[in-house]
């Protein structure tokens, strides 16, 4: 650890001082717990990029997607962004039912001839793929096997006697994309329900329940501390490894992160760069100087990525909703890093 910074308040009222050991919502940032835990196990021979998910999910090849590879699935290939038809509110609480959805969607294009940000399902398609595979969910999995033997202060589902660490969220004004609208199509259709099907979905009017807090929703859920988020991807910019203790395979880390996909996203209709779940750097969206940067932005701008070139792992967390990577907070903390070095 080289800088610990922390500051402002845990509330809105601003009675509650952030402390070093707050936790808050980090969105998507969550994606890249997800993704070291699938690179993990692929390390391990638990899970084979190239074998088809239904092998280890068979009611996933429903609907056409047979011959979806987890390799598509991990790189947002699998043309499932979305739920085509509406979910109750309160759906995103229950895995069964979520998970049982997606096994039953047709994709939205031929999986592998596109990719599209997999927004708020690629949580529940790769953490079903960890559940089928291990036995264990998303959450007991990188608990377990992530963040105790490293000390990161990073979770999936928060135990409640955790909860009164948790910073509440500024989420000010109404969801982005507006009410439910029936009529839409096609495209359209599919961006729309990528954010907001089931409702509170991506957490809007629920991210400072209970409930949210502590249900497993891997996509939008995490939760963590900056000096967490950085510990991860301390051991990840080593390797897979830091202070004697090894969480993924050298090779597999490498094959996670190097480029599965690269171009127009077909949900956010600009350039995305993907490894096996990883964000990775590109002109469009750095994560800093460096070209081999990997790691995962999330809503309001919190972040989590390492530069092992430059020898740096990164962690930034925040309790107010803003852009997620032209965020001139996070932006400016990455610059004064790499301007120390």
């Amino acid at each position: 650890m080289v800088a610990d910074l922390y500051g402002g308040w845990a509330d809105a009222a601003g009675t509650r001082q952030w402390r070093q050991d707050t936790l808050v919502n980090v969105f998507s940032v969550g994606k890249g717990m997800t993704a070291t835990c699938t690179a993990q196990l692929i390390g391990q021979r638990r899970l084979d990029a190239d074998a088809p998910v239904a092998r280890y999910w068979p009611e996933f090849g429903a609907a056409g997607k047979a011959g979806i590879t987890v390799r598509q699935l991990l790189s947002h290939q699998a043309g499932l962004p979305a739920l085509r038809g509406r979910m109750p509110a309160g759906s995103q609480f229950d895995w069964a039912a979520m998970t049982a959805a997606l096994a039953a969607e047709q994709p939205w294009w031929p999986p592998g001839s596109a990719h599209g940000y997999h927004v708020n399902t690629f949580g529940f398609l790769a953490g079903e793929l960890i559940r089928r595979a291990t036995g264990r969910s998303i959450g007991a999995l990188l608990r377990e096997e992530v963040a105790q033997p490293l000390g990161a202060d990073i979770h999936i589902g928060l135990p409640s006697g955790e909860h009164q660490r948790v910073a509440e969220f500024l989420w000010a004004g109404e969801w982005a994309d507006g009410p439910v609208i029936a009529d839409l199509h096609d495209d359209r259709l599919m961006r729309h329900h990528a954010y907001a099907n089931p409702p509170g979905l991506s957490g809007f009017g629920v991210v400072n329940t209970p409930a949210w807090r502590a249900g497993e929703i891997p996509s939008a859920n995490a939760h963590a501390t900056a000096a967490g988020v950085a510990r991860l991807y301390a051991a990840l910019a080593g390797g897979g490894a830091i202070g004697g203790v090894r969480v993924v395979d050298a090779g597999a880390l490498a094959a996670a992160t190097a480029e599965q996909v690269y171009g127009e996203d077909l949900v956010l209709q600009r350039p995305s760069r993907f490894g096996l779940g990883f964000q990775l750097a590109h002109p469009e969206r750095r994560f800093g100087p460096g070209m081999r940067a990997f790691g995962h932005f999330g809503a309001g701008g919190s972040v989590g990525f390492c530069d092992p070139d430059a020898g740096i792992a990164f962690g930034y967390v925040t309790s107010q909703m803003g852009p997620r990577w032209q965020n001139p907070r996070n932006r400016a903390l990455i610059d004064a890093v790499y301007a120390s070095i």
